[in-house]
């Protein structure tokens, strides 16, 4: 299968995310690098096994070695960091101020340039709904003279690979 046979998968009331998947695959405001690790970074955080299947089986080759493990790398962190941060945003007390404690040393070297890792942590970030590390993400990105609109392309490709995933979920669920 490829991206194509994913847009396929999708039943016909999700019109428009096959049409997003599409057009954000040849998205210009991101570098193929940036835009290639957000489609794979995004499909391991929606958990769905084809998404991730087809999505690396597509996206996976454009990568090299070390960029497709930096990506995979932001999704497995930020995985951990979302939870964490996200708690420690909206429960109110000293928690905020008290050390994590949790090995976060992928991040300093993440085998990739640090605006693209950063990109695809923010993608993360935003399909888990961590505002604290959205704000965090996005404001070293732009740090790094990245684009608001490589920011927000790179949201959107979040934003719909997640709903792909949620969409294939729907179905399958009722199907069973």
């Amino acid at each position: 299968m490829s991206l194509e046979a994913l847009r396929n998968a999708l039943p016909e009331y999700a019109k428009d995310q096959k049409l997003n998947l599409g057009s954000l695959a040849a998205e210009t405001a991101l570098t193929p690098q940036q835009r290639a690790g957000t489609f794979v970074a995004s499909a391991l955080a929606s958990r769905n096994p084809v998404v991730i299947k087809e999505i690396v089986g597509e996206f996976g080759p454009q990568l090299s070695p070390e960029a497709l493990n930096a990506a995979k790398t932001a999704a497995s962190i930020m995985g951990m960091n979302n939870i964490y941060y996200r708690f420690t945003h909206l429960v109110h007390g000293d928690y905020a101020q008290m050390p994590a404690k949790l090995r976060m040393n992928a991040m300093a070297r993440p085998g990739v340039e640090k605006v693209d890792f950063e990109l695809w942590s923010l993608a993360v970030s935003a399909i888990n709904g961590c505002g604290m590390c959205m704000e965090s993400h996005e404001k070293v990105i732009l740090q790094h003279g990245t684009s608001k609109d490589a920011v927000q392309a790179a949201v959107r490709i979040a934003a719909v690979v997640h709903a792909t995933a949620a969409t294939l979920d729907g179905e399958a669920a009722l199907a069973a």
